[in-house]
């Protein structure tokens, strides 16, 4: 992209009420995104599918507006930039109804293959062992080159990138902010290490622009959009997960879902998108199946088992490692452990609580855990 254009990308993004479709719509009518930016009002006021009152807006924005002065802010910030009209422009982000046309980023674009890119998507509030499950579908797609795209914030968004940067898997996050700010706080050793190490940080937005709540559900059409596929770990039926989840289907992409446990409120919308049809993953192969894709499998390792990483005692452990292996009924537990009866309920339902087993009709406890 010639420089001289990359001004006026950035003096359109640099305007807040104005969005990807109106941007997109006058550089296809005039053919060049200078064009678009010098017209004059007899020009903009011909441009087809745009308001007057849109028209004025921008008319009015662009008075204060130097283009020049808004490269040299990006470069002192120094943040890097892709347009639309970019050739390192993702491919499939590109296919969307309305995709972002200025995407400032930090990070390295060559680390993210983005042919191989699975979007995650779940509650903020999620269930330990759906952060469990989910840690251990992605740990069994480590060190292939698959790209795990996510939005930053706190649940099921931290795991998924928490689980790529753990297993050598590249992981993008998109954030609904500029980046003079980072949102949620916490997840602020994230954005460091996905932007040094582990892959890149996309935001759409102007540096200065606040993270507003229209902005997170806005932001989700470029996690799926980046995507082949999306998985929805958690969802409750209102939900922004389900947000996502349609944005899915609207843009002609692959949608799968990880069933957890059924008193879950936060699974209500997973049932639902999977009676409608959503493919079921409950190991890194079912996103492989779904995808199409054919990848060589790594071997697990056993030292790395999802053992490791399970909130247990040791007494919990020792009765887990039990049932975990194969089904046991109670008098079977205790003569193998040596655990007291009493003391052996106590730990059972414990477990059950955290979502690691569960009591079948016939007596037994199997794991709901895949421990590889």
């Amino acid at each position: 992209m010639k420089q001289d254009d990359s001004k006026y990308w950035l003096a359109f993004a640099s305007i807040e009420q104005i969005g990807s479709v109106f941007i997109k719509t006058l550089f296809e009518h005039f053919g060049s995104i200078k064009s678009a930016w010098c017209a004059g009002a007899d020009e903009l006021y011909k441009v087809e599918n745009l308001t007057k009152g849109q028209i004025n807006y921008f008319l009015e924005s662009r008075k204060k507006i130097n283009p020049d002065e808004c490269l040299e802010y990006i470069q002192d910030k120094n943040l890097d930039f892709i347009t639309y009209t970019d050739i390192q422009y993702p491919y499939l982000l590109k296919q969307i109804y309305n995709p972002p046309m200025t995407l400032f980023y930090k990070g390295d674009l060559s680390r993210c293959n983005f042919n191989r890119t699975v979007a995650v998507v779940g509650s903020r509030k999620a269930s330990d062992s759906a952060k469990t499950v989910l840690t251990s579908i992605i740990s069994e797609l480590k060190n292939t080159d698959i790209c795990i795209v996510s939005g930053l914030a706190i649940g099921i968004d931290s795991c998924a990138h928490q689980a790529a940067i753990k297993n050598n898997l590249a992981t993008i996050g998109v954030i609904a902010s500029g980046f003079d700010f980072i949102y949620p706080k916490q997840n602020k050793y994230l954005y460091d290490k996905i932007e040094k190490e582990q892959g890149v940080v996309f935001s759409e937005y102007w540096p200065s622009f606040d993270p507003l709540p229209w902005r997170f559900p806005h932001r989700n059409r470029i996690v799926t959009g980046l995507s082949k596929g999306t998985l929805v770990a958690e969802a409750a039926m209102k939900s922004g997960a389900l947000i996502s989840a349609n944005l899915c289907l609207e843009q002609n992409r692959e949608l799968m879902c990880m069933p957890g446990l059924l008193t879950n409120p936060n699974t209500e919308g997973i049932y639902k998108l999977i009676k409608n049809g959503a493919s079921v993953v409950t190991r890194g192969q079912d996103i492989l199946d779904a995808l199409q894709w054919q990848i060589e499998m790594p071997k697990p390792q056993k030292s790395e088992s999802t053992m490791e990483y399970l909130d247990l005692t040791e007494e919990e452990r020792t009765v887990f490692s039990l049932v975990a292996a194969d089904g046991m009924t109670v008098d079977m537990i205790v003569s193998q452990s040596g655990i007291d009866f009493g003391e052996l309920t106590v730990i059972l339902m414990n477990l059950e609580l955290k979502g690691y087993v569960k009591q079948t009709d016939g007596g037994k406890y199997m794991s709901l855990v895949n421990v590889g």
